[in-house]
Order: structure tokens, then sequence, then C-alpha cells
């Protein structure tokens, strides 16, 4: 509100000669500047407001993961060196699912499983990012984990993955993970369903690509047909959550399926459609901030936003989906327990630094299938895998850096490859 100065207390002006008129030009310079003044002064006003608001909001709950790596403080800019968090998905059902999955949220135990566990990689420069995916069905021994209220949570020689977080928290899920692949997390963050219905229409949805016969799926109530689908809200949960409807019926498969839908979204948020509109910009912060419960150290917008500055400019061939190599559980037919040897390239890949070459099947289930060449896509010349160096020897051009070629048992895609989902009618 703009408080009027009474009139005993203005300044006259004295009128001792004649005061020359303003010309038109600098009355409008005039009121140029007042009004650009009440911008900027409302622009910081504005972005203070919600920096402040986002980090009030963000932090509440924020969990401490245990033995996590110390990192500096948030500044705006990129972050320095290499980082990895951890995303899990939990089954919960918030106030816009439970009225849309009705008995599944009401029929629930009450337990809260993460069945979609990611950990993102990313690189020192050049910037390189990698996403691992592991199965829900994935059997691992579990470490010693400290609970928030300082209580303990013994060790396991045996557990699922996706019970972790529903026995020991979000900060055993990333010691867990440490453990079987060696590589430290300092951030975590965990989504549940409400959070993917609304972070897919902030966006304004995601196009993916059935293929097969199309997908009908009696446990996620969904019957498309083959072709382009722009799935939004509660339809890009469905989209996710199917595994009856696409490959072998295997969690595997869902798992290649979602990553189909992960590689869209990157490519979406980075498109000039989200990125030059500063509405949708703002409107996906906000949706990030409220359905997104994070580590300690993840709790500050400026962290967030060092973090996107960091792969701002990775080109989508350095987008890496993969998925965590397996066997089958000699115990249990229903169950996976982890592939160490195929898995170690993976990791050496990351600890070199090294860009890595998928030589793998997209999905070793049957999930997705590739579609040659991908629509729009340029004939690339022929490279060699090994060191990525096209066959013509180009004067002048410097050698890109040697890949790391990956075990053929690791499934997996880019996000400049376009997949569809492989579709069955059942």
């Amino acid at each position: 509100m703009v408080r009027r100065t009474p009139d005993k207390d203005r300044s006259t002006v004295a009128r001792h000669a004649t005061l020359p008129s303003p010309g038109p030009a600098r009355g409008f310079l005039k009121i140029a500047g007042i009004t650009l003044g009440v911008v900027l002064v409302s622009a910081i006003a504005v972005a203070a407001f919600v920096v402040t608001d986002y980090f009030n909001r963000f932090n509440e709950g924020a969990v401490t993961l245990e033995d996590a790596p110390e990192v500096e403080p948030p500044s705006i800019s990129a972050f320095p060196g290499e980082f990895s968090v951890l995303l899990i998905g939990t089954d919960e059902c918030g106030e816009v699912s439970t009225g849309l999955l009705g008995e599944r949220c009401s029929e629930a135990d009450g337990g809260i499983l993460n069945d979609v566990n990611l950990l993102v990689h990313v690189s020192a420069d050049p910037r390189k990012v990698t996403v691992i995916s592991f199965p829900r069905d994935l059997m691992l021994e579990t470490p010693e984990c400290t609970l928030p209220d300082g209580s303990v949570a013994s060790a396991t020689r045996k557990t699922q993955i996706n019970s972790i977080f529903q026995r020991a928290g979000i900060s055993c899920v990333a010691k867990t993970v440490t453990d079987l692949t060696g590589v430290e997390i300092p951030f975590a963050a965990k989504i549940d369903f409400d959070g993917v219905i609304d972070v897919t229409d902030a966006i304004g949805g995601v196009e993916v690509c059935i293929g097969g016969e199309g997908i009908r799926d009696e446990q996620t109530a969904i019957d498309w047909g083959p072709g382009p689908r722009t799935v939004s809200g509660y339809e890009a949960l469905q989209f996710i959550r199917t595994r009856h409807g696409v490959g072998d019926e295997s969690d595997m498969a869902r798992v290649s399926n979602q990553q189909q839908y992960m590689s869209r979204l990157v490519k979406k948020i980075m498109s000039d459609e989200v990125l030059s509109d500063p509405g949708k910009v703002l409107g996906l912060a906000n949706t990030v901030v409220d359905n997104i419960d994070p580590s300690d150290k993840l709790a500050n917008p400026v962290r967030l936003a060092q973090l996107a500055l960091s792969v701002k400019d990775v080109p989508f061939s350095e987008f890496v989906f993969l998925q965590y190599p397996v066997f089958a559980d000699p115990d249990d037919s229903d169950r996976v327990i982890p592939n160490r040897d195929a898995a170690a390239s993976i990791w050496d890949a990351l600890k070199a630094g090294q860009p890595v070459q998928l030589t793998g099947d997209v999905s070793n289930n049957g999930g997705v299938e590739l579609v040659e060449p991908a629509p729009g896509a340029e004939a690339e010349v022929p490279a060699d895998p090994a060191t990525d160096t096209p066959a013509t020897d180009a004067p002048g051009t410097e050698a890109p850096a040697p890949r790391a070629t990956l075990d053929s048992a690791i499934s997996g895609q880019t996000a400049e490859q376009e997949t569809c989902a492989n579709g069955r009618q059942r």
C-alpha cells in the first residue's frame, strides 16, 4: 500500500521565477525511469518471497543421510565436480490418487514401498548424466542403519529393495545403494503418486510412444491403441505403473518402459516449449517443491538451481538410462539378485569419468522396442564403439574422449534414442 504524505509535510517550490515546462521526451523518460524502478523493486521483492517460500517449504521434514559425503554450500553456479542423487518413487496415495485409485489406496496395509529406485550420477566436466534403475524385486544385503529417532535398524542378509524405505527410511535406501555400487550419495529425494501426476501436468504432459498391439492392462485400467499418446495427470501414473501391459510382464519390462517416459520427460523439460515459458518454469519449480521430500543437503532451492545448471547443456546423447543387471534368484523365481560382474563396468566408467557405450538391448525383457531411425533424426556417420571416433578421418577435428564399453547384459537407452512401449493385449 502507498502511504500518502500529509499536505502539511509536503515541500513547496518557491515561485520567484517562471519554471520551464518539461518537454514530452523528458516527461516520458521520467515516467519510464519510475516504471523501471517499480518493476525492478517488485521483481526483487517477488524473487525474495519465492525463494524464502520455497526454502521454508522445501526444508520442512528434510532427512539427514547417514554417512553422506560433505559438499560445499550452495551458490548460484554449476555444482563443482561430480555428484549423485538418489530418487525414489513410493506407492503412497495422496488426495488426488486416492480419489482416482479408490480400492488400491483404501485397501493398502499402511506400508510405504519404494517401488522406483533411481541413482542419478552427473560427471565432472565434460558433463554426462547416467541414470541407473534398480528393479523393485531386487534382493540385497542391507547395512545397519540409524533412524531419525536415533534407533537402529539391524543389518539383513537378504531384503527386497522396495521394502527398505518402509523399514528404515530413505537414508537406509541410500546407504544400501552405496554399499552395492560404491557410489557416494550426498543427495536424495522422494516422490509419491500425486507428485508424478503434478509434475507431468506442470509441463503440459509428455508424449510417449505405444507400439506392438497397444496396451491393455486391467491392473492399471489401460486400454490404449498403438501410436503416439500425450500422457498427463493420471494417465502418466498409469503409464509408468503398467506391468502386465508391456513386454514379458516382468518388473524389468516395466522399468524399460519407465525409462522411455523419463527420456521423453527430460526432452520435454529441456525444450524451448518449457524453458522459454516463465510461467511453466515457475510452475514446475513450485510443483517440485510441493511434491518432493528432499534430504537435508538438497533442501535448498539454490542447491536445486546449482544442480540444474550442471546439466543444462548436456547433449541428449549423454543422458543414458541403464537398468541394473540381474540374475534370477535361485531361492525365489519371482525375485532377482545382482549380477555384480556385469554391473562393475558401470561403476568403473563412472569412477573414470568416461562416457559409456551401450552394447546390450534397449530392454532385456521386451518392455520397449527401438525405433530405427528416430523420427526426424539424421543418419549418423558410423563410429567405432570403443572410441566413438567417426569412421572418416576429418582433418583438424579433435578426437572425442574414449568410451567405456558396458557389459552386454546391461540394457538401456540414451535420451537421443526413440523407443516405444512394446504393448500387449491382456
